[in-house]
Order: structure tokens, then sequence, then C-alpha cells
């Protein structure tokens, strides 16, 4: 067994494909629009679907706006330099909602982006780049 794909629902998916692909790097692996469903898939991932675990972004037809609600977390993205990774997308126009230092109760290096439906996306140091080279916010 393989974990396939994680599914967000978007309400303006443009601007969510921007922020993917543009701002945290994943490419559109494929989109799909069902007229009949009213509804459009778009994939998206750093790699291929084949190899590699993906997001897909579901687009509701005249579906603007959705609520959260409090069960859903965060996607992470393992990340070598985060503080670099962090500039990069604050750049690009990303929102960094967490700078990055240690998490709460331990040393792991973290930070958050949101996305713009307000999806939280974690940033995990996995490298050793930059994991010593700022000071923890």
């Amino acid at each position: 067994m393989r974990l396939l794909h994680t599914m967000l629902r978007v309400g303006d998916l443009e601007r969510s494909l921007q922020f993917y692909c543009e701002i945290l790097g994943m490419q559109l692996l494929r989109r799909k629009d069902y007229p009949g469903g009213e509804f459009t898939l778009a994939f998206v991932g750093y790699g291929e679907e084949a190899d590699h675990t993906v997001l897909e972004l579901t687009y509701n037809w005249g579906k603007e706006q959705y609520e959260l609600g409090d069960a859903y977390g965060h996607i992470a993205i393992g990340v070598d330099d985060i503080y670099a990774t962090c500039e990069a997308i604050r750049a690009r126009g990303g929102k960094i909602s967490r700078e990055p230092g240690p998490m709460k109760h331990g040393s792991t290096v973290i930070a958050f982006v949101e996305d713009p439906d307000g999806y939280k996306v974690e940033l995990i140091q996995t490298g050793t780049s930059g994991a010593s080279a700022q000071p923890a916010a």
C-alpha cells in the first residue's frame, strides 16, 4: 500500500495553482474538468504520481469558500533549508504564519505557511543546511 494523495477543496483554482506551483514550487501534474458534476480536479506535487504522494485540488464550480473546521490540521513538506525556503516563499508573495524555529516541546525546526484558502502547510527542516544558521524566532 502507498498513500496516493490528499484532497483539498479550494475556492479559486487558479489562485490555488499559483500558490502551490509558483510559491511552493510544485508542478501541475494533471487537470480535468467534469462538466456533468460541475467540478475541476487538479493534481500537483513535487514528482510524478507513480512515485510521489500529491495534492488533489478540487474546485466545485461556483463554491468560493469553505469552513475549514477544527478537525483538519495541516499538510507537511520537508525542506533542506527552512530559513532560505521561508525567505523565498515570502519573496514570491506567500504568507508565513509561523516563522522558522524549534517546535514547542521539541527541537525539530518548523515553520508554517498559509495557502489562499487558509489551509496550513507545515515546513519541516529535514537537512542540516540552515538548521543552525539562524536563531530561533
